[in-house]
Parts: structure tokens; sequence; C-alpha cells
């Protein structure tokens, strides 16, 4: 069985964003670039899974330019046996993403597509629920545990209530979250050995997708800076500066 794993290239999630002085967009000049935390996590997992000899190859795929070889080399790095880059210069949305990786699976035939549940940039979490409806395949999302037998997959969902333990029918898409293991430390001999491992770069135009970006992006702005707090000594003061604000 193969696992297909999705990543991105983000800041890193260490970094404090700066958003450039026009509004046009996040300042990314220099900043640490890193694997989409969430993404890092669904490749882990494939990784566990092709160890339990459970799958026999794992491929991360990634969407952009050339910048996004670098985080394709660093899943090659943790144990990945084949990257596959999407060429492309535009920001995707997450229906034209779907598609893409809709082409990927009729051409590679994985048994499971795991993703990060989303991506820290856009928050969307909207792709793999999109690929699950296109694909026709079974869907899981949240994922905190995840075990497969046979045919099926085992997972266990994090949703508002709690835990829910769902089973799904293969091949089907999981999206992942942050409680379901802890991403392995990447050597410096491994980072040596991915050099080595295939890295294909496919056109995105040569898979027959269009680019549909319905939504435009007009300006950002960092979020408004917080008030200083004041400390009050004791319930009466509190309620009294409450009113004073208009909050009670």
């Amino acid at each position: 069985m193969k696992i297909l794993v999705g990543i991105k290239r983000v800041v890193d999630f260490n970094v404090r964003i700066r958003v450039k002085s026009d509004g046009s967009g996040v300042d990314t000049d220099g900043v640490k670039m890193s694997i989409n935390p969430f993404d890092e996590i669904a490749l882990e997992q494939a990784l566990r899974i092709r160890e339990a000899g459970q799958a026999e190859e794992v491929i991360v795929v990634s969407l952009g330019g050339n910048e996004c070889q670098q985080q394709l080399r660093t899943g090659l790095a943790m144990g990945a046996d084949r990257a596959i880059q999407v060429d492309t210069a535009e920001s995707l949305q997450p229906l034209t993403i779907a598609r893409v990786f809709l082409k990927l699976v009729e051409k590679e035939q994985p048994g499971l597509v795991i993703l990060g549940k989303q991506a820290i940039d856009g928050d969307n979490s909207q792709t793999g629920q999109m690929l699950a409806s296109l694909w026709g395949r079974p869907q899981a999302t949240f994922a905190s545990g995840l075990e497969l037998s046979g045919n099926t997959a085992t997972v266990i969902r994090e949703v508002d209530a709690g835990l829910e333990t769902i089973e799904v029918d293969l091949p089907a898409v999981i999206t992942v979250d942050l409680r379901l293991n802890e991403p392995r430390f990447v050597k410096l001999p491994d980072i040596m050995k991915a050099k080595r491992k295939p890295l294909d770069v496919i056109p995105m135009s040569d898979l027959g997708v269009a680019s549909e970006n319905d939504l435009q992006y007009s300006q950002y702005e960092p979020p408004a800076v917080r008030e200083k707090g004041i400390m009050v000594e004791d319930a009466a003061q509190l309620v009294a500066e409450l009113k004073n604000r208009g909050l009670v």
C-alpha cells in the first residue's frame, strides 16, 4: 500500500508574523520557513504505519515553486520514500489543491491519504474534506488516534463533546490533529541521504487543473494591540471598573 502525504511550506510557528508596511501581505524576507506542523504530524504517522509493515511506500507532495523543495527534502530526510513537487507560482485555494491531489491519487493509487487538519497560515481546514468528496471515498478528520486493520482504519477524532471513534474503509482520507504523535528529529546523516532520494517535479498545467482563485485578499493588517491590564484590590473594584467600561 502507498500512503500519500501532503505538506505545505509555511512560516515557522515560532516566528512572530510581520505584516508588510503597505498591507499587501506577510513579510517573509529572512524569515524561517518550515513544514506546516499538522502536516509534519501526518508524515510521522505515515512513516510509523510503514515501519509497522502496513504500507510499502510513503510519498510526500507539496504545491509551489522550487522553494518548497526544501520542505520536501526535509520530508525525505524524515523517511519518506519519494517526493513530488507540483510546480506552480500561484497562491492556491483549497478546492484547487484538492483537485490537484485527486489527479495525483488517480496516478499513484494510494491506499491512504493523510493530511494535516489545517495549515497555520490560512487555517481553512477544507482540503481533506474536499478531496474525499471529489474522490468519492470516506474521510476521518481531526484524528488524534489511528490504527489500521486490513482494509479498514479506526480513527479517534477530537470533537466538541470530547472524543469520537469511527471506522472507515480504505482507501480513505485522514486529516490529523496535534495530539496524534510527536514527529521525529531529523539527523544530519538522514539529510545527506535525502539528497539522493527521488524528487519529481510536475508542472501543474500537466495535471490539467486550472487555478480558480475566486477569493481575493485585498488587505492584510496585524491584530489590534491589546490594552494593558490593571490590578484591582477586590471584587467591588472589579465590578466598578467593568461598569465604567460599559461591560456590565
